[in-house]
Formats: C-alpha cells, structure tokens, sequence
C-alpha cells in the first residue's frame, strides 16, 4: 500500500510539473503579486524570544541584535505578538493547526502520542513501545495509543528511516512501516498513514488542487501528516530525515555558520539523537536549511534533479528548542534563559545566531534568483517551552506524582496508557497530562483522586477540564473517539518527569507554551506590530488568500470559521 501511495504521488508530480508555468522569477509587472510562500518554524520561539533577538539585550551580545536576518524581515512585516499555538501546544497538534488552520476539536490531533478509542492497535510494535495486538475486521475496535513520531519508522536509528534504497539522509513517505500503524477495523483493519489520520485538509493539499507545486522538510517522516486531505499527492517533494535517529558524520554539509559537519561535532554527547548535543542539532537542521535553498533554486531536496521553485515550501528548526531545553551532561553546559525576561544562555544564543544565519541565507538565495519581491516569508512556531523563568522549573516526578501515576494505580487508564506498563510508551504527560480512562463514566471518581492529590501532582495552582469545561473546546469524549476524558494543566513550571537533562517542555496551555513568534514579511510591507490575540491557525488560511485562493477550500475554515489574519495588505 505504501509503495502504490508514493508512486501515484510521483505520478501526479510529474505530470503537474511537465504542466505547470515557471513564473519563478519576478518582473515588473507582477512586482507586487506574492507568488510563493516560504513558512518557516522556528519550533520553540516565543514572541519575547523574537523581540529580545531582533532589539538586542543590554547584557548580551554586546548589546546588539542576535538575529539581525529576522529583524531585517520585521522592517518589511507584521509581527503579531499576541500570537498563540493550538492547545495542547504539542509539535504535532501545532504544526496540524498552521498548516490546516484546524483546532484539535476537528483535525483530532492532540498530541504526537495520544489515544483512540476506535482504532486497534499495530500489526507491529512501534519502536518506542505501542504494543503490538489483534484486529477484526468489521468487529468492535478495542483502543489503542496513537503514535506518530520516530516510533513509525522502519528503523528509527537510521537518519534516513530505513526507507528501503534511500540514500544516507533522505527519509520521507518510504521510512514509515505500516505494520507500526494503528489500524481501523472499520476499514478491513487498514493502516491509519499520518496523513489519513489528520481530519481536516492542509494548505498542501489545496495548493496541489489548484495547479501549484508544493514541499516540506521536518523531524519525523510521520509529519507527511502535512498531506492530509488528498494524501502523498498533496506533496511534490517531502523531506523528513529523523531527528532521533544515531547522529552520524555529514559529509559536504556545513552549517551556515561556517561549521563543517564532515565529522560527527560533538562524539562525547549521547549519539543516540541529534536533540542530545547544542552542537550536533545544527548539523541535522543544516539538512533541511541545504533542502529549502535547492528548492528555490528550482532543484529537489536533495539537489540531485530539477523541478521548480515551489509554490510553498518550508521546514522547522529544532536547533532553538534544544537550545532552550537541554542540559547537555556530558559537557556541563547548560541551555535556556537566565532569568525570566529571556535573557538567553550562551548556549542558546548560539542557537539563536544559527537560525537566523540559515534565515539571512534563504533570503540572499531568493534575492540572487530575483524571487524574494514576490515571495511571502512567514516565521512562526508549532510551540513555545516552558517555563522561561529557570527558577520555576519543577520536575514533578522527583518531588511527587503525576495525574496518569495515580490514575494508573487506581485501575482507571487502558494498559497501553498507564505507567503500571512496564514496555509501554507511557502516558501522554509533558507540561501537561491528557487522560483518557478505560470508561468515561469514571471521569467524576478520577477527578476527585485528582483533586484529593492536588499538591501531590503539581495541580494545586493548575486546572482540570472535564465534563462541560473539556466538550466546550474539545469534543464531548463520548461521541468523539479521540478525546481525552481529562485534561490536566499543572502548575506554571511543572513538567511530569524525573529526568535532569532538561529544564523546560511544552504541550501545556501556558503563556510560555503558546505565546510565540509569528512574523509575515515582503518587501510591500510596511513594519507593524499587532497586539490583538491570534492564533496561528490563522496562517493557513492567510497562506491560500495571499496566493489568490479562497481561504474557504480548507475544511477548518468552513466548519470553524477560521479567519484570516487581520491587518496586512493581502486583506
């Protein structure tokens, strides 16, 4: 099945392609026209995180700006500081939301590990621990753990997936093992692929419709989750080496810093994953900074055959989210802030001037090619962190328990979920817990173990959503099969784990979660700043009007009003 989905995306590329006008460069009768969209996260930036770098801070940097690229492009932007992720502000819900302007109510994405209660689990143990277990056609589904991250791949060690031929880095469509999919017994037990399990259509999806070429680089091969609505064919070229794969030498990649990675940067770091090492991340990001220049140079990711400038494309940066969690062990070096205006470490400043090298570079590329007149730049992020202030940093497990611990104890979360699971994936719990029991009719005597525990589980300045307060905003859990029973948002600064290698996490609905960057730029701009709350949602449909397409092609647009973004030209 998977092979048959690949080809009729290469297929239909190649076709659209051979079809297709090259307006790739500007002319001066379409000087104004936006042409093309490069949508870039910065995963992790907040908007305080985009003011310090762009204004500079009095004791860092000598006092200068730190990302001078991204403050060039606010001279000629609408910087939208009251900007919110969607909630949960996990990577996967977040990216969902900006490319589908969808919230989790419709697209069903809650987070990259979640649950359903009408899909079985995979024919295959994921590599992170969703166990294997049976499926019936046509039966009743029994409910499973959902995961759509490195776990999916045909081998997680591998930076290319284990996609079969593939070349050292290239992972994508190929990488993901369907027998590691949940399954649907609805459907003759099928897997569920990321891009069917989005339930809304993306931004991907409606500029193929109609007639453009589209791409994206990320984390996992799971984010072709970004095709949802016609599936693979939605993407022209999709690039997605894993980021928690075995770092490796990258032989002819160097950073836009300067730095080569022909040798692995960091070798005493945990290899394991790219996420473990300030200095390594910046080599996996580089694969995908190398992908966006070949793309507007009108070559494929890899640079190894020609296509066409696309008519969106875009990646995520994690180089600024290590920066902001990481506790590197081997080295002694600490990342995040130093205090809770975002006065950043060394560390993470290095991060900070990484990113907006690679920023400067997308944009000298697209002036060489005469393309950046008519190329909206949009800079936002799937998520902030939390906490940004160091000294409210708690590490919930080392000083108590979490919601799921006593959840799982009393006998109320299904073994796929609970901690008593010795080989599972665990609990959907980060700086936020999502609960969902083996009955809903529980839901009040969970509630009140939570509520009888409050300081034990970091709680007791938290919330609780359930009954009204939860189907409000997220779906009733009894019709909807893919809503949590509860959700948990603890204490500003408590994150559910005992580890110390880190010292913030998102996927909460905190301020330092959900507030982050959100920047649209072109030459027309004139510089603006807007304080009214957005959320960015609101980019997928901003996205399709800026193109000249009716924002009402995407599902989130129709079915929950989502507007687009007020106060710029495009409007």
């Amino acid at each position: 099945m998977k092979k048959a989905f690949v080809v009729l995306s290469l297929v239909v590329a190649c076709a659209m392609g051979t079809a297709a006008q090259n307006h790739d460069r500007d002319n001066d009768h379409g000087r104004n026209q936006i042409k093309r969209v490069l949508l870039i996260s910065v995963d992790g930036m907040h908007a305080v995180d985009f003011s310090n770098c762009a204004n500079g801070i009095s004791t860092t940097n000598n006092g200068q700006p730190f990302c001078p690229a991204i403050a060039a492009l606010a001279r000629n932007g609408v910087n939208y500081v009251a900007a919110s992720t969607s909630k949960p502000s996990d990577s996967f819900p977040g990216l969902t939301a900006i490319v589908t302007g969808g919230s989790p109510a419709l697209t069903g994405v809650y987070y990259d590990v979640a649950y359903s209660r009408n899909y079985d689990a995979p024919a295959k143990t994921t590599g992170n621990g969703v166990a294997a277990g049976s499926c019936a056609a046509g039966a009743a589904p029994t409910g499973t753990t959902t995961e759509y991250e490195e776990g999916i791949d045909i081998d997680q060690t591998k930076v290319n997936g284990g996609a079969p031929g593939a070349s050292l880095t290239d992972g994508g469509f190929n990488s993901i093992d369907p027998q590691r999919l949940v399954r649907d017994p609805k459907r003759g037990c099928a897997p569920i692929f990321p891009w069917e399990f989005v339930r809304a259509n993306s931004i991907f999806s409606v500029i193929r419709e109609a007639g453009g070429y589209t791409a994206w680089s990320d984390k996992h091969p799971a984010y072709a989750s970004v095709a949802s609505g016609i599936g693979p064919a939605a993407l022209n070229d999709f690039y997605a080496p894993e980021i928690n794969s075995n770092v490796i030498a990258l032989p002819g990649v160097t950073t836009p810093t300067g730095v080569s990675c022909s040798a692995v940067l960091d070798p005493g770091s945990d290899v394991t994953a790219w996420t473990n090492s300030f200095q390594n991340i910046q080599c996996y990001d580089t694969l995908k900074v190398d992908a966006i220049l070949h793309e507007i140079d009108g070559w494929n990711h890899l640079g190894t055959g020609r296509t066409q400038v696309p008519t969106i494309f875009g990646m995520n940066f994690q180089a600024v989210s290590v920066g902001q969690k990481l506790n590197e062990k081997t080295t002694g070096v600490t990342g995040g802030y130093l205090d809770a205006a975002g006065t950043p470490t060394a560390a993470l400043l290095d991060e900070f001037k990484f990113v907006d090298a690679s920023i400067a570079a997308f944009v000298r590329e697209l002036k060489e090619r005469g393309l950046y007149d008519s190329t909206l730049i949009v800079i936002t992020s799937k998520h902030g962190q939390s906490p940004i202030d160091p000294n409210r940093y708690v590490p919930q497990l080392n000083v108590g328990t979490s919601p799921t611990t006593l959840l799982s104890n009393a006998g109320f979360i299904p073994l796929s979920e609970s901690t008593n699971n010795p080989t599972g994936i665990g609990p959907t719990e980060d700086d936020v817990s999502l609960i969902w029991l083996n009955n809903s009719s529980d839901t009040n005597d969970a509630v009140q173990i939570l509520e009888n525990n409050a300081s034990a589980t970091g709680i007791a300045l938290g919330q609780i959503y359930y009954g009204a307060s939860l189907a409000l905003n997220y779906n009733d859990p009894t019709v909807d099969p893919r809503t949590p029973d509860i959700i948990v948002t603890p204490n500003v600064g408590v994150t559910y784990t005992g580890s110390t290698k880190k010292q913030e996490e998102h996927g909460g609905f905190a301020h330092d979660d959900t507030n982050v960057v959100l920047l649209l730029s072109n030459p027309r701009f004139g510089p603006k700043t807007v304080f009214t709350a957005v959320g960015t949602g609101q980019v997928a449909p901003t996205i399709l009007q800026a193109l000249g397409i009716d924002p009402r092609a995407l599902d989130a647009v129709r079915v929950e009003g989502t507007d687009v973004l007020p106060s710029t030209p495009l409007r």
